[in-house]
Order: structure tokens, then C-alpha cells, then sequence
């Protein structure tokens, strides 16, 4: 959920030199019942709690008008895993030769010693800066003798020259917050989209007008000082079948939508839809490599469609030709990295590489093709109210034939033709069109199915043979093939499965169309199954749920705030027909059992049918929908707790007379 503050009010970060006053709670006041605390009563659960937090931005008033957070955190340590607490790491972003740093460095560990607090200063000499890339450096530290009890302080100070990139805030971490209060004192020169992301509800939401507090060059602007905070703040945990952790985590964010300049200026930053698409029709790694399709088409495609009338037919040709003459470097992007032509001579190259090279080589085949950029599933939903293109991150095509829609991806290996990767299935993508953009659902176009029918004949020797053949299909052929493909061979990987599965021994295989994605890929199995050692036993135990059972349920919160997104439907079924010796009878069959979710969800089937000394067992779990919202979540849990407790319920033998 993301709700957004409109701000008309002109704003940024700056400040007057009377301005760089103490608004946080006092350094070094740690108290008994701190450091007495065993445990935190809202959350017994918790390894450490944040007691207080509190940050502050504003820009500079003073020097270069850089922009400065300065940031306050007191925690306690509470179980042996929230000693990672102690160890800080502060990214410090850079971008040639502008790059942001720490001005102060304050922290210290409390420990009660002998009813005697006794605090432990850091050491300046244990603080070091890592340069981990071009554009993103870590300043990092361990604070000192902190165990379980003890109480850290934090404090510092950060200035950015990036004065365009306000500084965030997330209210919500992996641990629970007592308190969490962030002010941001913005000048009247900046106008700011401001958005509360996530599900839970401000407790202080304030803002005052500072006179005076910005005069860069002798002029003189107001600012709005804002103030926010949160109470009670349970830890943000990441559970199953969730989109990325940005989307959901409750957190300020900020985008700079206008700037206004002292001598009249205005310079837009937010655009218009029209604006940015003019921006990617211009660019050179987007737009102009879009009318590079005949720099790879005239000595490849053309040989491969020549005669071909049906467009389905040539789009599936020249997918498949793109898809197989790359390699993809697994480097996102919604722009070219080396442009196609390059890529294309070196074969290889990045999602816009490759992607983009497949819309110019359908475009100038003749059909109607347009990009659409998305952002990815790990990489949050992209803002809809206006365009943000730092917002995605991949590029595909949506390919048009006569009614029909198909969406494409060559940089996946496993994936047929129309069927987009799981990790692009996520919200909307924004399609470049030939007079204007506009939104597309990005939605599944088939489920992740899977089939497996076992055919087993219990012996005399107490061992079961016969057969265990599972149909993959859709998403669950792609992911299946992409496994297979991971080891060198088949047969490493049936050597691997052979390994992974208890008292089943595999003694031979076939993998059917495993090459031919447009197909079900077919796993067939011929197996021996330790069964029991004594036949002679009154009654035997038989757990039909053979390979894959259901050990945990993936839904484990009493509550859930954010939707469960599985991204493509769920299809699982399984059927066995087991002989077993003709002494024996099936003695109380489970009960059927059938659960339906409301709205059209899924439903689970389970069924057992004997007939003389044979036994059918039919189990069927859908999922229908992708999506389900924190409201239809308990339906879901006791769902897949009701399919637990049937997958771990023997079926019982008995022997007649």
C-alpha cells in the first residue's frame, strides 16, 4: 500500500546556521531497566529491539549546500542472534568525482556490570571504508564488547552532494522498533512527491513553516519542516510467495517533481508520459536500436522466414533464432548495454541487448511489435501515477497478431514462445506504442502444473516396483528443464534426485521433449521402493505421498499485512495405483476429503478408492488465482494445513481373516 502526501508547498533540504540544533533524544542516557530488559513484551520473539530512532535531513546552509542526515539509534541486545546488531555497515554512494560521506562517527556499547553501567566507546581506529563498487562505498565497524543485555548507541552524521535524492526513511526493519521519528526541513525551491509505502499508519505526521532557513548566494527561502513518526513497529518479515521486500516495508519515500530557481526558472523533473517517451525515442540504447533490425536481420533472418506468409509462424522462427544465437550475461536493463549490433556480432549481451534486438528483428520482418519495460518481481512495483523510469529495470516485446497478445523474453533459454520468466510477472509494464505509451497487466498465461501418476506393485519380498512419471508443464516444465539443465548431464541429475530420495532406488529413466520447450517435459522413473521387511505382520503402513510431501506450511504468521502473490496459478496433482498382495484388504479408507477457497481461489481434492487388492488414491491441489490479499490469508493457511495433515495420514493394510 502507498499513500502519497500532496505537496504544493516548494521544499528541500536546507538550513540557516542557527539551524543545526539537537532535535534527537540525548546520547549516553541508558538506563537500568534498559539494560535489565529480558525480553521485549510486544514481540518475545525478537533477538534485539530498537528502543529509539530518530533522523534528521536537511541540506546544509553553509560550505557546499550539500545535503546531511543525521541519524540516532539506541538498540538492545536481547538473544544470542541479535549480536549482528553490533555490526554497522553505511553505504556511501558515489558517481565520479562526487561522492558521499560520514562527517561523525559516535558509538558505544553499555553493559551492567556489577549493578555499575559501564559504557565502551568505539574506537575510531576500528572504523575502515570498503570500496565496493564504482558507484557504492561501506563505511563499516564492530562496536565493541557487545553481548546479550547490552545496550548499542549509534550516532552520525552523512553529507551527500546528491541533494536531488532525498534522503528515504524505513520505519519498518528486521527487528521490532519501540520508537521511530524522521524529520525532513525542505526548502521552498524543491517540490517534493512524498509517499507513506507499506501498511502501517503514521502516529506523528507534522510539518512548520522555518523562515529564513535556506540562503544560498544571499538569497533567502522558507523551508517546511516535516516530522513523522511511528510507534509500536513490529519487524517486517519476509515470508513465502512475496513480491520484492521494497513494496511492503513501511517506509518515507521522496521523489523531486519540480526545482525553482531564485532567478525565475522552473525546471520539471516529473514528467509527463509524453515527455519520457520522447526521452526513450531519442535515446540511443533504447529508441535508435529499435531501427537496427536490418543490421541482424538481412544475412540471418531473412534466410530463415523467406516464404514464410503466417506472422505466427515468422514471429516463432525469429524468437526462437534470437533466443539461441545469444547468451545472456544475467545483467538486467531495460536499456542496450553494448547496442545490438555489437551484441549481436558478440553474442551475447544484457536483458536490453537481447530484447531489443528481438522487437528491431520483428519490427522489420513486418510485424507489429512494441517494447514494454517493466520492473521485476525482486525489484518492487513501478510508480503508475506518473513516469519514473529509474523504476524498471527489463525490457520485453509485445508482439501483435491479429487479436492476440504475446509477450516475449529471449533472454530466458527455458521458456517457450508467449510465455514471459516468473520474474517478470509483476504488476504492470508500460508499452512504448507507435503514437503513445500505455499500461499492460502483466498476467500468466499458463500455471505451474505438474502431474505424477505412480504405478507400484507391492512384492512378496516387501519391496515395491513399477513406475513414477511426472508431466511438467508451463511454468513448472521451464523450472524443471532449467534444473535439469544445471547439471552436465541427465544422468548427474538423475544421480542427484537418486541421492536426494529416501528408500527410493532408480534403476532406469527417460526424459521425454526435454529439448522441445513447446512441449510437456515427461520425467519416467522405473523404481524400487524399500517397502517392510515382514509381510507376515498383521497390518502395514503405507504413505502414498512417495516423493515432494509437504513437510511446512509456507503461510506461519498468525497475521499477514501484504498480499501473498504466488505469480503464476498452481496446478499439482497426483494419482497412484498401488497392487498390493491379495491377503490384504484396505481397512478404513480416509475420508474424502474437498476445501474450496472463496472467490474461485483453488480447491484441494483428496480421494482413495479400493477395489479388490488395488488402490487408487487421487490428490489435486490448484491454485487459481496469483494474488490473494491479506484478508483471504487465513483461508490459505488452513488450507495448506489441511493438506499437510492429510499428506502425513498412512493408508492402513490389513490381513484378512
Amino acid at each position: 500500500m502507498i499513500r502519497y502526501f500532496a505537496l504544493i508547498a516548494l521544499l528541500t533540504v536546507l538550513i540557516c546556521p542557527g539551524y543545526a540544533q539537537e532535535h534527537s533524544f540525548p546520547f549516553g542516557e541508558v538506563t537500568y531497566r534498559e539494560l535489565d530488559m529480558a525480553s521485549y513484551d510486544v514481540d518475545t520473539s525478537a533477538a534485539a529491539v530498537v528502543l529509539n530512532e530518530f533522523g534528521e535531513a536537511f541540506i546544509d546552509n553553509e560550505n557546499d549546500h550539500n545535503l546531511i542526515l543525521q541519524y540516532h539509534v539506541k538498540i538492545k541486545i536481547l538473544k544470542k542472534q541479535g549480536l549482528e546488531q553490533g555490526t554497522i555497515e553505511i553505504p556511501l554512494y558515489k558517481q565520479e568525482s562526487r561522492e558521499e560521506r560520514i562527517r561523525s562517527i559516535k558509538a558505544t556499547t553499555y553493559n551492567l556490570e556489577n549493578n555499575v553501567i559501564r559504557p565502551t566507546d568505539l574506537p575510531s581506529r576500528n572504523v575502515f571504508t570498503e570500496n565496493r563498487s564504482r558507484f557504492l562505498n561501506i563505511k563499516k565497524f564492530a562496536l565493541p564488547n557487545v553481548r546479550v543485555g547490552s545496550v548499542i548507541e549509534l550516532q552520525y552524521e552523512l553529507e551527500s552532494p546528491f541533494i536531488f535524492n532525498f534522503r528515504s526513511w524505513q520505519f519498518q526493519s528486521d527487528i521490532p522498533k519501540v520508537k521511530s521519528e524522521y524529520w525532513a526541513t525542505i526548502p521552498a525551491n524543491y517540490i517534493y512527491n512524498m509517499s507513506l509505502r507499506g501498511f502501517l499508519k503514521l502516529e506523528k505526521n507534522e510539518n512548520e513553516l522555518v523562515r529564513g532557513c535556506f540562503s544560498p548566494g544571499g538569497a533567502m527561502a522558507d523551508c517546511a519542516r516535516y516530522k513523522w513518526g511511528m510507534n509500536a513497529i513490529p519487524a517486517f518479515v519476509e515470508e513465502d510467495y512475496m513480491t520484492a521486500r521494497s513494496n511492503f516495508v513501511s517506509a518515507i519515500n521522496f521523489e523531486l517533481s519540480e526545482v525553482h530557481y531564485f532567478d525565475g526558472r522552473k525546471d520539471k523533473i516529473t514528467k509527463e508520459w509524453k515527455d519520457a517517451e520522447d526521452e526513450l525515442r531519442r535515446e540511443n540504447r533504447f529508441g535508435i536500436q529499435l531501427k537496427r533490425g536490418k543490421d541482424i536481420v538481412d544475412q540471418h533472418v531473412e534466410l530463415l522466414i523467406a516464404g514464410e506468409k503466417d506472422p505466427l509462424m515468422k514471429a516463432r522462427k525469429i524468437y526462437a533464432f534470437i533466443r539461441e544465437w545469444y547468451r545472456w550475461n544475467e545483467v538486467y536493463g531495460k536499456y542496450s548495454e553494448l547496442g545490438i549490433k555489437k551484441a549481436f556480432d558478440s553474442k551475447t549481451g544484457n536483458v536490453g541487448d537481447i530484447n531489443l534486438s528481438l522487437v528491431a528483428a520483428l519490427k522489420y520482418a513486418g510485424l507489429s511489435v512494441e517494447p514494454m519495460i517493466l520492473s521485476t518481481r525482486a525489484n518492487g512495483l513501478p510508480t503508475e501515477l506518473h513516469p519514473v523510469l529509474s523504476d524498471f529495470n527489463y525490457v520485453v516485446a509485445k508482439l501483435n497478431i491479429d487479436s492476440k497478445v504475446y509477450l516475449l523474453d529471449a533472454t530466458d533459454d527455458f521458456v517457450p514462445f508467449g510465455l514471459l520468466p516468473e520474474r517478470c510477472l509483476n504488476g504492470k509494464g508500460r508499452v512504448l506504442g507507435e503514437k503513445e505509451s500505455y499500461w499492460h497487466e502483466l498476467k500468466p498465461v499458463d500455471r505451474a502444473k505438474k502431474l505424477r501418476m505412480l504405478n507400484l506393485r507391492l512384492g512378496d519380498d516387501g519391496i515395491l516396483r513399477g513406475t513414477i512419471q511426472t508431466t511438467f508443464l508451463g511454468y513448472g516444465a521451464a523450472e524443471q528443464r532449467r534444473k535439469i539443465y544445471s547439471f552436465s548431464t541427465p544422468k548427474e541429475y538423475i544421480d542427484d534426485l537418486n541421492a536426494s530420495l529416501d528408500r527410493i532406488d532408480i534403476k532406469g529413466f527417460e526424459l521425454g521433449n526435454l529439448e522441445d520447450f513447446n512441449k510437456p517435459l515427461v520425467e519416467k522413473l522405473d523404481v524400487e521402493i524399500t517397502g517392510y521387511d515382514n509381510l507376515q505382520a498383521n497390518s502395514l503402513l503405507f504413505n502414498p505421498f512417495l516423493i515432494e510431501r509437504l513437510e511446512r506450511n509456507p503461510f506461519r504468521s498468525n497475521e499477514r499485512l501484504y498480499p501473498v502473490d504466488f505469480g503464476a496459478p498452481i496446478e499439482e496433482t497426483l494419482v497412484l495405483n498401488l497392487e498390493f498382495p491379495e491377503e490384504f484388504e484396505l481397512f478404513q479408507p480416509p475420508v474424502k476429503v474437498g476445501l474450496a477457497l472463496p472467490n474461485n481461489g483453488g480447491k484441494y481434492i483428496f480421494d482413495v478408492q479400493g477395489m479388490g487388492n488395488r488402490v487408487m488414491v487421487n490428490n489435486s491441489l490448484v491454485i487459481g488465482k496469483t494474488v490473494f490479499s491479506s484478508e483471504e490469508y487465513h483461508y490459505l493457511k488452513e488450507l495448506f494445513s489441511r493438506v499437510i495433515q492429510v499428506q502425513n495420514t498412512d493408508l492402513i493394510f490389513k490381513r484378512k481373516g
